[in-house]
């Protein structure tokens, strides 16, 4: 069974061992170089960030249903941002720099907001204040928000993560290539499983000190302490 061009303008034909092919060999879709991207996309991921950050301490605080949650609301973010991309969305930001300003302001807000919270609750961890989980009845920061939520608009919330898909992206794509959405895909796809499946080993870890985290307040609290700072770190970098 073939769809052709006549019937679906701006596709190409494919039958099912074009599919095939399309799925086996990265280069059937424009790409060039497919294991330094590849390479490229792992030491990218492995290099921590806000996102990996809040997962893996929302995992340690919550449990592994936390963590999932999260890294549901950075996948859902990151498709979004790679969508815009395709949609011309870099190219607004471009343009409009009051526009890119307004959301890196408001991206370095929220980050320096989360740097807060935690070290606000590592401070009454340290002194060994009982927290909203414990069922002291308070609104605590870290139930402020759904795992999902929050994950999400980190993700949305910084807008150079457009500019990065753009320039890392463009140097994998094969000059001429007559279809480069379907190469941009791909490249979003792979990108998207190899940060789903570094997600997922950040759950097992921070559900692995969960109940060491529990027992050993004065080190929850340290932990609270450095990624708060970390998260108002990458505030700041934002800003600048």
């Amino acid at each position: 069974m073939a769809f052709s061009d006549a019937n679906y303008k701006g596709f190409p034909e494919f039958n099912y061992d074009g599919l095939m092919d399309w799925f086996i060999s990265p280069s059937s879709v424009g790409i060039v170089d497919f294991p330094t991207y590849l390479l490229g996309v792992i030491f990218t991921i492995l290099f921590p960030g806000p996102n990996s950050l809040y997962v893996l301490t929302i995992a340690s605080i919550k449990g592994w249903r936390a963590g999932v949650w999260a890294s549901l609301g950075i996948f859902i973010g990151d498709a979004i941002l790679m969508i815009g991309v395709v949609l011309g969305a870099a190219t607004l930001l471009n343009s409009s720099p009051s526009t890119f300003n307004f959301i890196r302001i408001l991206g370095a807000a929220y980050l320096a907001w989360m740097g807060y919270g935690f070290i606000r609750d590592g401070i009454e961890r340290w002194r060994g204040a009982k927290v909203v989980a414990t069922g002291d009845g308070r609104a605590h920061y870290l139930n402020a928000l759904h795992p999902s939520i929050a994950a999400l608009t980190l993700s949305l919330t910084n807008p150079k993560a457009i500019f990065f898909f753009v320039s890392f992206f463009a140097q994998f794509i094969q000059p001429g290539y007559a279809y480069p959405m379907y190469t941009f895909l791909y490249l979003a796809l792979v990108l998207q499983v190899v940060s789903m499946s570094y997600l997922t080993g950040l759950i097992f870890a921070g559900q692995f000190f969960l109940s060491y985290f529990k027992k050993h307040q004065r080190y929850a609290a340290a932990l609270w302490l450095i990624v708060g700072m970390l998260l108002i770190g990458f505030a700041a970098t934002l800003l600048l």
